[in-house]
């Protein structure tokens, strides 16, 4: 029997039967003497601290214990199974190396694990936080060829700061902390904490930097304690400068000159071909406003580096200036490194010139992409761009960008003569690293402010039905206040679409159907747009958040001033087109928790409605919102969800129309989890729908009304996510649990779920294949 028991357990294995990783003991494959460490407990025995701090500090001393044990999962140990099972490869190289050392993991053994050090991590982080006299002794308890290690900590009495001193002498540097003093960590009653002793050292070193105090190192500071003044587990601390600290360091430094490389390269100085002037009179002929930029090919104009720079001569030196210039010198786009160097100029005088030694990146590029594509509309296709960059368009640091694509995309299964469709189009952009406007605007931000300006055209063909001619233009800034603080102006955004050609098929589908006219109708929509955006979501946080807010106003001044009113039969039109006049405003709130670093919990609120007011009756059909699809709610396909109630079953056969609304909400949760490496899954939940503000006698259902919550979908499913760092390949697979469109009281379809049903699963599992993730 002992002889097909592993043969049987890889059997079983192989099928992906957990049962079997259970039954096949690790521990069979342990050498005589040899014991599994499965890891380690600390008991604490002291009576007058509470509950809490010995919580606290049981778990900070476990997570600083080594080595940690196998990784375990519902009790099991599978990556070390595979390592067991797994051959000893003959190359670093091929099946048996991937399953060993990718998949598998190396056993941890009792005779890996340093108990003696770990009791002396145990005391010392103990008498770190403020226990001293802390002792720790240490158990072996093993069973059936498995052994963990307890460690019992008898720690004393906390103790806690009783006065706080920061000695005084004459110098100018102590007068600099005195001034620091008033915002000290150290406070009278706190525990001891080594931790925050460290924090408080390089507060002070942080603060002197921004003082001039460059040279200055938060070891030069010593916090001395003495538990022997105070009574009742307290201790007296004292903040002083080494005695040792160098003279350079305790010395206010401040700025020379400031010379600038832009075209500098580390090759051509190591090669001899490069040499950088040093001495007044070879920087002379360089001078641009006490700046000296050093660029006698004269590639970037040097204005750009007197609004980046921060530090002129005679200023003393801060951190925060040298921080912001390099963060806005980075900011430009330009350049692909940028390297600061302060060189000591007058030591007796102590100041020093700033060098900043900039590689630029490759100015031009041409980048050819193409790309395969398919939707949950049953839609697949190409695309193919060609794009085109400048990155100094006017030697100003201007970002200059063309390009041109062309797109097909076809319905999959269709007929001969299906409503495929086909774009083609070009569009160029402009970024100036300034705000150009008749006004100066100042930013102390590390992000450079822009000016962008937008011109693109676009050729849409939906073959049996119409095809479009869509031009756009706009003109904005954005700037950021800091990495989390985002605006966007567009100060005037036009779309124009006129109709090249409308089939008689089309005409004859939308004749009784205003909305479906009005996609094919000439349209001018011009106006300021506005969007701030807040997050912290790059922080290393439990909790983070997201928010973006976006204001579009077509059309609001010229309707105003012209005194249009479609209405009262006074609508206004320019060159022969009725322009949109409307305002929309949309919300998009995300709240993201994780719960370990390896599974999170992401969700998400969209709020906006559009109204039309003045010379419009109807929202423009390319502003109206949309439902539906892998970024939306995913168990119904892209673009077919609502308005309201309305079941687009109705709609002719084989016709194509794209519900759209006044209204949106929507909300999504989704649990995500890695399964391994770049393997992740998740189970997400969405819901919402869209609405239209008027009666449609063509869309029964679709007005937003009181009862607006009994029409809201509901769809659910799972994913698979291919994060390959560079690119996430997303694939989610849902199902729609509630439908408004089905009659009241039989809304909800869980009655309907038959998995075994094809048909069921033709018309209600549906698959999106994505890029990134959907929020």
């Amino acid at each position: 029997m002992s002889k097909i028991f592993p043969t049987y357990c890889k059997y079983l294995l192989a099928f992906g039967l957990a049962s079997a990783v259970v039954s096949c003991s690790n521990t069979r494959f342990l050498k005589e003497g040899q014991m599994l460490y499965t890891g380690a407990e600390v008991k604490i025995e002291n009576d007058t601290i509470s509950k809490k701090e010995k919580k606290d500090l049981q778990s900070a001393l476990e997570a600083n214990l080594t080595p940690k044990p196998n990784s375990t999962f519902l009790g099991m140990r599978p990556k070390l199974y595979f390592y067991n099972i797994a051959k000893e490869p003959k190359k670093d190289k091929g099946f048996n190396y991937w399953l060993k050392y990718k998949v598998g993991e190396k056993p941890v053994l009792l005779g890996d694990v340093d108990r003696e050090f770990n009791k002396d991590i145990i005391e010392n982080y103990s008498e770190n936080k403020g226990y001293f006299n802390a002792r720790a002794t240490y158990d072996t308890v093993s069973k059936n060829k498995k052994a963990k290690v307890v460690y019992t900590l008898r720690p004393g009495s906390r103790y806690l700061i009783d006065g706080v001193k920061f000695q005084k002498d004459s110098t100018l540097i102590n007068k600099e902390i005195q001034n620091l003093t008033a915002r000290t960590l150290l406070k009278n009653g706190q525990p001891f904490d080594l931790d925050v002793i460290k924090a408080e050292r390089e507060r002070i070193d942080s603060r002197l930097k921004e003082r001039g105090f460059y040279y200055f190192h938060s070891d030069n500071i010593i916090v001395q304690a003495d538990s022997t003044v105070s009574k009742n587990h307290k201790v007296e601390l004292n903040v002083k400068l080494k005695d040792d600290t160098p003279d350079l360091s305790t010395q206010q430094f401040s700025i020379d000159k400031v010379v600038v490389f832009p075209n500098y390269n580390i090759q051509d100085v190591r090669d001899g071909k490069y040499t950088i002037p040093m001495d007044k009179d070879s920087l002379s002929k360089y001078t641009f406003d006490d700046i000296y930029v050093i660029d006698p090919q004269h590639k970037f104009k040097p204005k750009i580096f007197d609004r980046a720079l921060y530090f002129k001569k005679g200023d003393l030196y801060n951190r925060s200036n040298h921080n912001l210039t390099l963060n806005r010198l980075i900011s430009l786009g330009v350049f692909k490194f940028v390297k600061n160097e302060f060189i000591t100029s007058d030591s007796l005088n102590h100041k020093f010139d700033a060098y900043y030694l900039l590689t630029p990146r490759q100015i031009q590029s041409l980048r050819l992409e193409a790309l395969g594509r398919t939707n949950s509309a049953n839609y697949a296709g190409s695309e193919l761009n060609l794009n085109w960059t400048h990155r100094n368009f006017f030697r100003g640091a201007e970002q200059f960008k063309a390009a041109i694509f062309g797109a097909f995309d076809f319905q999959m299964g269709g007929p001969e003569n299906a409503n495929n469709m086909f774009r083609a189009g070009a569009n160029v952009q402009l970024s100036i690293p300034r705000i150009v406007a008749p006004f100066r605007f100042n930013s102390s931000s590390a992000f450079v402010p822009r000016t962008n300006i937008n011109l693109g055209y676009e050729f849409q063909n939906r073959t049996q039905y119409y095809t479009l001619n869509n031009f756009t233009g706009s003109f904005g800034y954005i700037w950021k206040e800091n990495i989390r603080k985002e605006h966007e102006l567009k100060v005037i955004d036009i779309t124009l679409v006129s109709p090249a050609k409308v089939t008689d098929e089309y005409k004859r589908i939308s004749e009784n159907n205003p909305a479906m006219q009005r996609i094919v109708a000439k349209q001018l929509i011009f106006g300021p747009t506005y969007s701030y955006t807040y997050t912290n979501t790059m922080q290393p946080k439990t909790n983070t958040f997201y928010y973006k807010g976006t204001l579009d106003l077509a059309g609001n001044l010229t309707g105003l001033l012209t005194g249009a009113n479609v209405k009262q039969g006074k609508e206004k039109d320019i060159f022969g087109i009725a322009f949109s006049q409307y305002a929309k405003i949309e919300n998009d709130v995300r709240f993201y928790h994780k719960f370990t670093e390896k599974s999170s919990l992401a969700t998400r609120f969209i709020g906006g409605i559009a109204y039309p007011y003045g010379n419009s009756e109807f929202i423009p059909f390319s502003k109206q919102f949309f439902s539906g699809g892998s970024n939306s709610i995913r168990a119904f396909r892209a673009r077919t969800l609502g308005p309201g109630s309305f079941d687009p079953r109705t709609i002719e056969q084989g016709a194509y129309f794209d519900q759209s609304g006044d209204i949106k909400l929507e909300l999504n949760a989704e649990y995500r989890a890695n399964l391994y490496k770049f393997l992740n899954a998740a189970v997400f939940v969405d819901a919402g729908n869209i609405w239209l503000l008027h009666d449609d006698p063509q869309r029964p259902g679709a007005k937003f009304s009181k009862d607006f919550l009994n029409e809201i979908a509901v769809g659910a499913g799972v994913g698979l996510r291919l994060d390959f760092s560079i690119l996430i390949l997303r694939l989610d697979l849902a199902m729609p649990l509630r439908v408004p469109y089905y009659e009241k009281g039989s809304r909800w379809a869980f009655d309907k779920i038959n998995f075994g049903d094809s048909s069921w699963r033709k018309d209600n599992l549906v698959l999106n294949i994505a890029i990134g993730y959907p929020f």
